[in-house]
Formats: structure tokens, sequence, C-alpha cells
């Protein structure tokens, strides 16, 4: 019996040996994965974060064009839905996309709503792993941010007449309104309060 429990054991081993293997190239695998989706994941942040930098400089410059024509209402519709705006935001995109380890490309989203479409390339590859080519492989990933007005009004029908001022429109942007005096601007809206600016679908 002794010499058939020796074969036993002999037998066993090489069967050991494998099971081990093949647990090691398993975990080496899941290890390698993890790194693909780490990098991935990064690359979607600075995409992310990129294209809504753009987009918020944008709306800043909007809110801005708003208030130097607040006396003229014609014009309002025209700068809330970004009609002809200079968009200028792709150098704030590639900034925040260097702060987040990535280069970026960046295009303007003319239309409505405008916006920007941001690719993002990390600047560090996976890494080594024990699938080949990882060590040079960046990840890619793009988005898309929009800017869209969050304020609706109706023009006034006509000017009062002592002195010409223009009546300006009530503003209603969602749930707060804005009754607007055109002799005390100093409480206008902010441009988080006219614009919203999310992440396209």
């Amino acid at each position: 019996m002794r010499p058939h429990r020796s074969d036993d054991a002999g037998q066993a081993f090489p069967i050991y040996i494998t099971v081990v293997a093949g647990l090691l190239l398993l975990a080496f695998a899941y290890l390698a994965v993890g790194q693909a989706a780490a990098n991935r994941n990064s690359a979607q942040t600075a995409a992310d974060a990129a294209a809504l930098a753009a987009a918020l400089d944008t709306r800043d410059k909007l809110t801005d064009e708003w208030v130097e024509n607040v006396l003229d209402p014609t014009k309002w519709q025209d700068i809330f839905d970004g009609v002809g705006a200079a968009l200028e935001g792709c150098g704030r995109a590639m900034q925040l996309a260097a702060q987040n380890d990535a280069t970026a490309l960046c295009r303007p989203q003319f239309g409505l709503p405008p916006g920007y479409e941001v690719e993002a390339t990390t600047t560090e590859p996976v890494g080594d792993s024990i699938v080949p080519g990882t060590e040079t492989v960046r990840s890619k990933a793009t988005a898309t941010a929009v800017i869209e007005p969050r304020c609706e009004f109706e023009l006034p029908d006509q000017e009062s007449g002592d002195g010409g001022d223009a009546v300006l429109p009530q503003l209603i942007c969602e749930d707060r309104k804005w009754t607007l005096d055109p002799d005390d601007l100093d409480d206008l809206p902010g441009p988080e309060d006219l614009f919203d600016v999310h992440l396209a679908d």
C-alpha cells in the first residue's frame, strides 16, 4: 500500500503545480484588466473635465455679452442661444486635460445648443502586463459638453413714454423670477442663473 500512496502523491504534484500556475495567470490577467480600466477611467475623467471647462469658459463670456446688452432685450434670445458666439474655450479644455495627465483634441460644436467635443488621451500608458504591447498603449475617451439657457422671457409690446427707456422683460430662470430695473442694474443674475452647462448624453 505504501508504494501505491507514493505513486498517488507523485501524480497529484503536477496537477497542483498546474492549478497554481493557472491561478497565477488568472490573477495577472485580472491585474492587466484593472490597469486598463484605471487608465481608461483617467482618460474619461480628463475628457469630461476638459469639455466642461471649455463650455464654462464660453458660458461666462456669453454672460458678459448679455450684461453689455441688458438694456436691449431684442438681443437676449440670440445671446441665450449662443447664436454667433465665438466658441473659443478649447484653450481652457487643453489646460484641464493637462492637469488630469492627458492631452486633448477639442472641437467646438456650433448650432443649438452650442458646446464642445473633446477627445482626451492619457499621457501615461497602461503599463507592463501579461498582455503584449500594453506598455505603450494610451487610453482615449471623448466627452461633449453643451451650454443651454435656463431663462425665458417675453418682449414688452412698447417702450415707456417718459424718456424712452426700454421696459425690460421679466426673466424667469427655472424657479426664480428676476424683475430688472433699467435704473438699477446692480442685482443681475449670474452665469449659473442664466445658463446650464452639462455633459451631453
